[in-house]
C-alpha cells in the first residue's frame, strides 16, 4: 500500500511516498481503508523529532475517516463496509497517512451520515483532545465561564463549539481577522490577542484551555478564579509556574489526548446534533503531506488541514 514515511526527522522534505506492507487485523481489531486523515500540529512535531516516538521508519497521522476492509477475531461492532471515524492510540499507534490502517476496533465509531469522509477526518483528535478537556478534567457545565486561546485554530475552534454545547460562556483569543469566524462558533466574546492583554478584558474564569503555554499559560493563571481549572497541553517545566498556579489556588493540568470510544460516540453525537462541525482550511492529495506539513507550520490556516486518499471525493 501507499504510505507517507520518513526515515529521517526534519523538514517536510523527509516525508516520502513510499510503499509498505498492507496490515493484517489482529484481535479486537479491524482494518480500514482511510478515505481521509486529518494532520495535526502533533505530526509536524513528531517528524522533527522523536519526542513520543523514537522509532523509523516513522509513519504519521493519528486521525482517521474510512471504510472498514476487514474484521479481526472478536470483533461485533463493525462489518466490512461500516463507515467509521476516530483517532488511533496516541501517541505510539500512529500510521493513519496511509492507504490501510489496523487497529484497535473500539478506537472508532460509525461515522455520522451527514457528514463526508473529509470532515470526519478533520475532527477524532483534535474533538477528543478538546472534549477532554472540557468535559473529562474540567467538568465544564452550565453557566460557567471558559477561556479558550487560539479560538480559531484546529482544536481551539472545536473546543468553543464544545464548551457552547455544555452551556458555558465561552470568551475566545484570535486575531482580528478570525473574530467573525470565531463568533460564528458561538463564542460570545472574542479577545484581539495581538492588540489586547486578555488580563484586561476577562477576569475570574472557571476554566482556561490553553493549547500555546509559555508566557501565555503564565498570564492565564491571574484570570481563573480561586478553585478554577487551567488545561495546557504543553508540559509544565517551569517550577515557579506551578508555585503561581498552587499561589492563585488554581488547578493546573497537563492533558495528552487518548483514544477514547465513549468520547468518539460523544463527538458523533454532537456532529448529528449539529453542535460541533470541523472548519476544514486546505485539503491535500496524501502524496502532498509534504505540502500540508509547510502549510500547518505557518500557524497562518484556520481549523484542520486534511489529507485526501486517491479516489475520495468530498461533498459539495
Amino acid at each position: 500500500m501507499l504510505a507517507i514515511s520518513q526515515d529521517s526527522y526534519g523538514t517536510p522534505d523527509v516525508l516520502r511516498p513510499t510503499r509498505v506492507p498492507r496490515p493484517v487485523p489482529g484481535p479486537s481489531q479491524i482494518l480500514v481503508a482511510v478515505k481521509a486523515a486529518g494532520l495535526n500540529p502533533t505530526d509536524w512535531k513528531h517528524r522533527s523529532g522523536p519526542l513520543f516516538l523514537n522509532r523509523l521508519p516513522l509513519v504519521l497521522g493519528w486521525d482517521v475517516s474510512g471504510v472498514v476492509e476487514a474484521v479481526g477475531y472478536g470483533v461485533t461492532i463493525f462489518k466490512p463496509g461500516d463507515e467509521v471515524f476516530g483517532m488511533l492510540p496516541y501517541p505510539h499507534g500512529a500510521g493513519s497517512h496511509a492507504e490501510f490502517v489496523a487497529a484497535p476496533a473500539r478506537s472508532f465509531v460509525h461515522k455520522p451520515a451527514g457528514i463526508d469522509h473529509v470532515q470526519a477526518g478533520a475532527l477524532p483528535l483534535a474533538a477528543l483532545t478538546a472534549y477532554q478537556a472540557l468535559v473529562d478534567t474540567a467538568g465544564v457545565t452550565t453557566g460557567q465561564r471558559v477561556l479558550v486561546h487560539a479560538a480559531a485554530g484546529g482544536v481551539g475552534h472545536l473546543a468553543v463549539q464544545i464548551a457552547k454545547s455544555l452551556g458555558a460562556h465561552v470568551v475566545g483569543t484570535a486575531s482580528a481577522p478570525k473574530h467573525d469566524f470565531v463568533r460564528s462558533l458561538g463564542a460570545d466574546e472574542v479577545i484581539d490577542y495581538r492588540t489586547t492583554d486578555f488580563r484586561e478584558a476577562v477576569r475570574d474564569v472557571d476554566m482556561v484551555f490553553d493549547p500555546i503555554a509559555g508566557d501565555t499559560r503564565t498570564r492565564s493563571l491571574e484570570i481563573v478564579r480561586p478553585g478554577g481549572t487551567l488545561v495546557s497541553l504543553l508540559a509544565v517545566t517551569d517550577p515557579a509556574e506551578a508555585k503561581k498556579a498552587a499561589e492563585h489556588r488554581v488547578r493546573m493540568e497537563t492533558m495528552l489526548v487518548e483514544a477514547d470510544h465513549a468520547g468518539m460516540r460523544a463527538v458523533a453525537d454532537l456532529v448529528v446534533s449539529g453542535s460541533l462541525r470541523a472548519h476544514v482550511d486546505a485539503v491535500f492529495p496524501l502524496t502532498e503531506a509534504a505540502a500540508a506539513h509547510a502549510a500547518g507550520e505557518t500557524n497562518r490556516t484556520t481549523g484542520k488541514i486534511v489529507l485526501l486518499m486517491e479516489g475520495t471525493t468530498p461533498q459539495a
